[in-house]
Formats: C-alpha cells, structure tokens, sequence
C-alpha cells in the first residue's frame, strides 16, 4: 500500500496473488534487430501537467517559462501570454537523428481536437515535418487530435500506425455516474481526412529498422490487470474488455545506452512493456523509459511496490512517468530511483545520446 506521502510500505497487505487470467504470451514472430540511433529527442506536446518553474534534470530540458505575446485586453499593457497548455492526454514528438539524417514520428495525439497542433505552434514545431503517426491505442485522450492535425495538414497521406482494435467501442463507468461511452476514433474518417491508415497487431519497423513499434503485448507478468473496469460493443452487446490488446508502445535503441521505452497509458502493463522490448530486441538493456504507467487510483495502487520492483530489476537509467501513472506512483518512483527519475511537464525535451549535428534533408 502507499501512504499519502507516496511511501510504498512494502507488501502488507500486499498486491493480489499472480493472476493465470492475467497471463497471455505472444511469440515475437522474429527477433528485431534494431538500427542503433545516435540520439533521440522526445519533445512532450501534451501531458496533464504544465509548470513554469519545472528545473532540467539529468537529460531533460524545459522550455522557457514565458511565452509568446498575445492580445489581452484585461491586462494593463493590453497583452498577456501564449503559454502552452496541458489536458488530460498525451502526445510526444520523436526525432531521431541517424549518420546525419533526422525522421519525425508523433506518438499519439492528446484529447482535444487542437491542443497538440497549439502547443507544436508554441513551440515552433511545423506539424508539416512529421512523417508518421502512431497511436498507442485508441482511446480518446491519445486519438482526438488527430482532428486538429488533419485540418492543420489536409490530405498528405501521412500514415497512421495503431492496433485492429483501435476502432473498438467502449465504455467505462464513472462513480457517480452511468456508464459512459467513451468517443472513438473512425477509420472511415481519418481516411476521408486524407491520411493513411495502417493497422498493425504484430510488430514493425519505422525508418530502415531505427525505430520499433511493439504491436499487442504479451501479458507475462501475471499481476497487472490491463482495465478491469472497461466494457466493448462485441458480437451485438456490451462485454468485459479488460485486457486493452491495442495497446502498443515505441522502443528506439540509443547507440551506447540501451532501449527507450515510449508508453501512452501503459494499458498493458509497464513491466509487460518493459520485457517485451527487451525480449523483442535481444535482450537489449533497458536505458529510458517514458510514458504513462497507469497507476492511479484504488484498482492499480496497489501494485506499485511490485511494478517498482520489477522496474528495478531492469535498471533504468531514466525513469520519466507521465500522464495517468498518478501522484502516488510518481512520489515511490522518485523515492525509488532517485535520480534516474524526471518529473515531465508540456514542452520538456528528453534528450538522449550524442548531440544531433546539422539534419540532412529537413530544415531547422
């Protein structure tokens, strides 16, 4: 259990026993030799937190607190500040620099229909540089900015990567509340918009073998429940969809360092994940891992004692949770690991490996 303060008391009482249920191995059907990049930047589009004050640390650097002027005429000077915004979603730009040569990949898309294309313009970021979108499953807050995009961007053919079940649709009940369907993405639609869909279950490649997409993961670890609460219109009626098979993460080997593990809500079990990248890529060690854990609340709490221990296991040297992972989690991660743990915030840029040098083909 873990107190108010985010102290994890070990494990009395600890999380449920091993779970035969919760267990659902996939054969990889090859092993994937990745094409080690010389550096990678994650730049965080979108998260539920933004924070002026935020300090770098380690290998991630904030963006300047104030923003740029805009009209505001309840202000003295007639001006206040553009600054960027956070939302209950995610979205992360990936570049990853390779023998002088720069590929864009946007993971997932936020929950609004405009926040992420806002915050890119915050940031200087011409969405028109992207070659490539995956979503890391399709609930809402990680699909709906894909509107924004679409209008930004008009019919390019830019493809969209995600799971079969994207399309699936759900519902989830909320305290207080009836149950509530949650928005889902349309294929016809992101088709009609002009972009590319391509539905993956297994895994892929990205960019001559430089970046990895996991497709569905296996659930190994016996112990973390994917959404218990989470129903799917399957077969004419509404049936128990706990397991999220859509959800899906990026993995990127740092020449020098290891893996990065990129996670949206972690549907399918960080440690899951985490194993799975590794036993994709031969036993690749794990350097970074950033992401949603999903974490929060009465159902995962629980097991955050046993996901940090096998966290640990992996030994991490960046350890960055965002999103849904959850305020008691984030305190046992930074209490845990120390200073391989980095707090993120909008706009922060993960910056890993050798310095990019000048991009070849792309301008800056």
């Amino acid at each position: 259990m873990c107190d108010d303060a985010g102290h994890c008391s070990g494990h009395v009482p600890g999380p449920p026993p091993l779970d035969p249920k919760l267990i659902e191995d996939l054969d990889p059907p090859v092993r994937f030799e990745l094409e080690p990049v010389d550096s990678v930047t994650v730049t965080c589009l979108m998260d539920n937190l933004t924070d002026v004050f935020m300090p770098d640390r380690g290998p991630a650097r904030r963006t300047p607190p104030l923003g740029r002027p805009r009209r505001c005429a309840t202000m003295g000077s007639g001006e206040g500040l553009d600054t960027l915004v956070a939302e209950h979603g995610f979205s992360v730009l990936v570049t990853l620099a390779k023998g002088g040569a720069r590929h864009h990949v946007l993971f997932d898309t936020g929950v609004s229909p405009d926040g992420v294309v806002a915050n890119m313009d915050r940031l200087e970021i011409d969405p028109a540089e992207l070659e490539a979108i995956v979503c890391s499953h399709g609930h809402f807050d990680h699909t709906t900015g894909l509107d924004g995009l679409a209008r930004r961007l008009g019919r390019t053919n830019l493809p969209v990567l995600l799971h079969p079940d994207a399309w699936r649709r759900r519902r989830v009940p909320i305290p207080g509340r009836d149950l509530l369907e949650l928005p889902t993405p349309s294929k016809r639609a992101l088709t009609d918009a002009g972009f590319e869909v391509v539905e993956e279950p297994e895994p892929s490649y990205l960019f001559e073998r430089s970046l990895l997409v996991t497709g569905e993961v296996p659930r190994t670890s016996g112990y973390e429940p994917g959404f218990p609460t989470q129903q799917a219109w399957l077969d004419g009626r509404w049936q128990s969809d706990p397991l999220v098979r859509d959800d899906q993460a990026l993995v990127v080997d740092v020449a020098g360092k290891g893996l990065l593990v990129i996670t949206g809500c972690g549907h399918a079990g960080v440690v899951n994940i985490c194993r799975y990248a590794t036993r994709l890529t031969g036993d690749r060690p794990l350097h970074a891992l950033l992401g949603g854990f999903h974490l929060n609340g009465p159902i995962f709490e629980p097991l955050i004692p046993r996901v940090l221990d096998d966290l640990a296991a992996l030994e991490p040297e960046v350890v960055v949770p965002a999103h849904c992972t959850g305020w008691r989690a984030q305190h046992a991660i930074g209490a845990r690991f120390g200073e391989a743990f980095v707090p993120n915030s909008v706009g922060t840029r993960l910056e890993l490996g050798a310095p990019p040098g000048p991009a070849v083909g792309i301008e800056e």
